[in-house]
């Protein structure tokens, strides 16, 4: 009981931390999409709010870890709150997928991709990346091999999943998309290299600046490092995972159900909590936003607070406040 009460207590915490990050994250993102629409950031939107989709959907189990287990969640109830995780969470490693492969595409075809990527065909990609994580997340409730036989409360992945259905997964998805994304991965850095080549060639033939160079910019190939470190943090967080539960499909002895709910389903889980984090310290243009966002935030509780003393009588008048308000929103702008 106790056990569970303290699971209960971080999967709260987790859950809201995901939904906090990811939400500024999608504040961001929007702002910058109505400053200037691009492909890449519809993607950026979209993991932002996969992530905040599992935060929800993992909100919605921590009341039966922290309540008593004398009355636990129904069965199919239980079903249909893991099927709306694994759905969210196969959004959230589908989209960094996609990610990858459209800074790929930036990359190997320079000069195509905006008649390739562009914003049907983004559409078009989100709307099927959805409709493929909710036949994923649904998919054991409708064949029953993937499903536990006995079912007991509290509700969680391995009470009402069975490892079979992980083990599909990994050997048909996970393990084939991460040999996919080596390949991405190795053939942009090459590309990277070739380009740093040509501009060194270009410069040491005293040829004027811009000229014979490719038609890439340097976002594309710091986007490269980005999805490096996407691609890592996901990795290294669902691996543990989906090998234990092949572990534990091919040892039925070994019994690691409480290993892999208590730990390592935690740590994949976490994996929504580094998106933003990453976007936050790697991504230029969405650092620059939050900054943004933090200085009107800033003003914003200045004039508050300056207006709030003039309604009280403070020792200026609101002619005088609204006057000084003025003056440090223009004295922060000059600064």
């Amino acid at each position: 009981m106790e056990s569970s009460f303290s699971f209960g207590v971080i999967l709260a915490i987790l859950a809201s931390l995901i939904i906090a990050a990811n939400a500024l994250v999608v504040m961001a993102v929007l702002s910058l999409i109505h400053k200037n629409d691009g492909v890449g950031l519809s993607f950026t939107l979209n993991l932002a709010v996969a992530d905040t989709s599992l935060g929800l959907a993992i909100s919605g189990l921590v009341t039966d870890q922290l309540s008593s287990t004398a009355r636990p969640t129904q069965k199919t109830l239980c079903s249909l709150r893991m099927a709306f995780v694994t759905s969210s969470a196969a959004a959230s490693v589908l989209t960094v997928m996609l990610i990858a492969f459209d800074r790929y595409l930036a990359i190997k075809q320079p000069l195509r991709y905006f008649q390739i990527m562009n914003g049907l065909m983004a559409r078009a990609c989100i709307a099927g990346l959805w409709l493929v994580s909710y036949l994923i997340g649904f998919l054991p409730l409708g064949v029953r091999v993937f499903q536990q036989t006995a079912y007991k409360g509290p509700c969680s992945f391995f009470a009402v999943f069975h490892p079979r259905f992980v083990l599909t997964l990994s050997c048909v998805g996970f393990f084939p998309a991460l040999l996919l994304f080596v390949f991405f991965y190795c053939d942009m850095l090459k590309i990277a290299s070739m380009h740093s080549q040509q501009i060194r060639k270009t410069e040491h033939a005293g040829a004027p600046a811009g000229a014979h160079r490719p038609p890439r910019t340097p976002s594309d190939f710091k986007a490269v490092r980005t999805v490096a470190v996407l691609i890592g943090s996901f990795t290294l967080s669902w691996t543990p995972f989906l090998i234990t539960s092949i572990v534990q499909v091919a040892c039925q002895e070994c019994h690691l159900y409480p290993v892999l709910e208590r730990y390592l389903w935690l740590l994949g889980v976490g994996n929504s909590l580094l998106n933003p984090l990453i976007y936050a310290y790697w991504q230029k243009e969405i650092r620059q936003q939050f900054s943004q966002m933090a200085l009107g935030m800033k003003k914003g509780l200045a004039a508050f607070l300056l207006l709030l003393s003039a309604r009280d009588g403070g020792p200026q008048g609101p002619r005088e406040s609204a006057r000084h308000i003025t003056t440090i929103s223009h004295s922060e702008l000059d600064g």
